[in-house]
């Protein structure tokens, strides 16, 4: 898990988990892994590789436990999975990984749909966790995400007090870090701006990821707003795949080749090569023929005279 790239932002690529769940199709294990090694080749430092969840709820991340056995064997990749509860998470432990993210919903509706419990129980699913983390797997970092943490289709607003208090709850509990998740995709930047600045203020160096969605077209818009109040890591989905099942009309992730493209124009190093990872849409393209494959910079190629950060700090 040694890192040994440069970068000012840590891009954390989603697709292998939030962007296949997304899709009524699975791809085929030999696929995923096919995919994850092109991912690693562009330079991405951590993926989230699947989900330990019931496979009768999603047969699509039925096999995570061999995606991780195959990820692990990158030296400089932290691999990364989702957990919803304590049985996940002992899988999750168990396959190797070096990181897991719970998804806490700040909205009741939501969390009841998603994992079937409260905001409060899931709360003490993050102490029950973090205590089997302690016991059996100490090196492993847990991350909370605060889901629907800017809206939710279900309840409506979700009030900002509740998001962070939340937030600052499952860091009470015993989690590393904790981030906030624009699920449904109805976060603006100005919002953006407000919580992430009271996250920072209110977790300092334990204040985690910006997860935006593009439902709205204003995913980028919400991670530049992030990073203006000092957000460092951003979760992405190659291609834009991805939503959440449980959440109705949340489509469509931030597409990570616009996401580095956008960074590494501006002169913020990401560590990543954007061509390598336009590139790895041959690979997911081959594993899900047929599927729509979102982004503007894969479409429109990279500016003349473009030069990537690693130029730009020489």
């Amino acid at each position: 898990m040694a890192q040994t790239h440069s970068f000012d932002v840590l891009i954390s690529e989603v697709g292998p988990r939030d962007g296949l769940q997304s899709v009524s199709r699975t791809m085929s294990t030999a696929d995923k892994c096919a995919w994850i090694d092109a991912l690693v080749a562009s330079g991405l430092q951590e993926i989230e590789v699947g989900s330990f969840v019931s496979p009768k709820l999603l047969p699509q991340m039925a096999d995570t436990a061999a995606v991780v056995a195959h990820a692990i064997r990158h030296p400089n990749l932290t691999v990364m999975a989702l957990v919803p509860n304590l049985r996940g998470a002992q899988s999750a432990f168990e396959a190797g990984v070096h990181k897991i993210t719970m998804p806490i919903s700040a909205s009741r509706a939501h969390s009841l749909a998603n994992v079937r419990k409260t905001p409060e129980e899931m709360v003490e699913e993050v102490r029950n966790i973090v205590a089997l983390r302690n016991d059996i797997a100490p090196h492993v970092h847990i991350e909370a995400g605060i889901s629907t943490a800017f809206g939710c289709t279900l309840q409506g607003t979700v009030a900002d007090d509740d998001v962070i208090a939340l937030a600052a709850a499952c860091v009470e509990a015993g989690a590393n870090e904790s981030g906030l998740s624009d699920t449904t995709g109805m976060a603006n930047p100005a919002q953006v701006k407000r919580l992430f600045k009271r996250l920072i203020a209110e977790l300092g160096d334990k204040a985690g990821a910006a997860h935006m969605h593009n439902t709205r077209g204003l995913g980028l818009a919400n991670c530049l707003a992030a990073y203006d109040v000092g957000t460092r890591t951003f979760d992405a989905s190659l291609a834009g795949l991805g939503g959440c099942p449980y959440a109705p009309g949340a489509s469509g992730n931030v597409v990570t080749e616009d996401l580095v493209f956008m960074f590494e124009a501006m002169g913020v190093r990401t560590g990543v090569d954007v061509e390598r990872l336009i590139a790895a849409r041959e690979a997911l393209a081959r594993g899900l023929p047929g599927e729509a494959l979102y982004g503007m910079t894969p479409l429109a190629g990279l500016p003349k005279g473009f030069l990537p950060t690693v130029y730009h700090h020489a």
